[in-house]
């Protein structure tokens, strides 16, 4: 647990410190400083010059985080870059089977922007927002990290590992499932492992995906493709979220790069060529993990410090931004009335308005991943024939396209693409 001191800080270097700066760190300080430019908003980051280590990953932003976006004026600089989803399809099948029947579609974006949903790189999203966040006065510190900090009468002081130390009236942790913030907070986390891993990696094939995504069940864990965009010199590019019990996972990373494409193709299939890997695949343990608190005294919990889930829906990343979203709204409005944005009685506002989406989704990616992850007989037949169910009713479908845009109940305003 921090220190609490009674002796006011000497000095408040920013309003809202931000410990991390990914896209969740950096769209919350962008928000903050559209919303209240007042607001003296900084990041601070590991990373040295703002790289970020995740080459191969792409992230697939539904409608509610597409409309942040715009809001915050970022959208723009992403577009060119990010892939419409126009097409979802979901099999259930052997590794093996020489054909996979189809058991759900769902067509997206057409006529319905709740439904739309795009795939871009990470790094384009990062370096669009910290461009971004940069002209709108945040301060963004890199290659330095917050170690430690101690929570005063009237703010906090969190001090970086070389010694420098900020003060801050709300320290936002953003850093990640590894969180050490939220472990020197003191709030503890409840979970399991799955046992399996997440690889992930680029693949170029020589066939157009025509913009449709695909989640192929598997006993072993779920295999999606998402399409990415084109390469400007043409090459067709797909992301690839392929889970494996861990030990397997381990012996396809440490394989030869031959045995890794031969089983890579098994899972893929002939349907868009021949395939290659574009960048060295890369490969995470995949577990769920929920903090029992998101806040404490002048400390808030966002995005993967908060939450962690399986990526079997593809909602980490948009889970995320609805925190981005809720955090932001209840700052700038506690902050205009006058109020302390580190109070309890303000951060309790969005803890109370975070907790049981989060719950909801956590419990239903879990209950996904153990109805699909298994050859068990009778459970292929019964979720099969509700896949099919599923397909057959416009309602229903659209009931889950709506709940997975981030459009459900009681939305803060950026998800709704309103200002603050």
């Amino acid at each position: 647990m921090p220190k609490l001191n009674v002796a006011m800080p000497a000095s408040i270097d920013c309003d809202v410190l931000i410990a991390g700066g990914g896209q969740i760190g950096l769209a919350l300080a962008l928000a903050l400083r559209r919303a209240a430019p007042t607001l003296a908003v900084m990041v601070v980051d590991a990373a040295k010059g703002g790289a970020r280590s995740r080459e191969g990953r792409a992230s697939t932003i539904v409608a509610g985080g597409q409309r942040m976006l715009e809001a915050l004026g970022v959208w723009d600089a992403i577009d060119a870059a990010a892939q419409p989803v126009t097409e979802m399809v979901v099999t259930d099948s052997r590794t093996g089977d020489v054909v996979r029947p189809v058991f759900l579609t769902f067509a997206l974006g057409e006529g319905d922007a709740d439904g739309a949903a795009w795939v871009v790189a990470d790094g384009t999203v990062v370096s669009a927002l910290s461009a971004k966040a940069a002209a709108a006065g945040v301060v963004i510190v890199t290659g330095e990290a917050v170690a430690d900090f101690t929570v005063e009468a009237g703010g906090v002081v969190a001090t970086a590992r070389s010694g420098q130390r900020h003060a801050a009236r709300l320290l936002v942790a953003a850093d990640g499932v590894h969180s050490k913030l939220r472990e020197l907070a003191g709030i503890s986390t409840v979970g399991a492992s799955y046992g399996q891993s997440g690889i992930v990696a680029t693949i170029t094939h020589e066939r157009p995906h025509g913009g449709r995504a695909e989640e192929h069940f598997l006993p072993g864990g779920p295999f999606a493709t998402l399409p990415l965009r084109s390469t400007a010199e043409g090459r067709h590019r797909s992301s690839l979220v392929w889970t494996e019990p861990s030990d397997v996972a381990v012996r396809l990373m440490a394989g030869d790069d031959f045995t890794f494409r031969m089983e890579l193709e098994r899972r893929f299939g002939n349907r868009l060529g021949k395939i290659e890997v574009a960048d060295p695949p890369r490969a995470f343990p995949l577990g769920v993990e929920l903090a029992r608190d998101f806040v404490r005294p002048r400390f808030a919990l966002v995005g993967d410090a908060a939450h962690s889930i399986h990526p079997i829906a593809g909602q980490g990343l948009n889970l995320g931004y609805r925190d981005v979203a809720a955090l932001a709204e209840t700052i700038v409005e506690a902050h205009r009335i006058g109020l302390d944005i580190g109070a309890m009685t303000v951060l309790d506002r969005y803890q109370r308005w975070r907790r049981y989406d989060t719950l909801e989704m956590a419990a239903v990616t879990d209950g996904l991943n153990r109805l699909f992850a298994n050859d068990n007989a009778a459970l292929r037949i019964a979720r099969d024939v509700g896949l099919g169910v599923v397909d057959r009713l416009p309602g229903l479908k659209q009931f889950f396209i709506g709940q997975a845009s981030g459009m459900g109940r009681d939305v803060p305003r950026l998800l709704r693409g309103e200002t603050i």
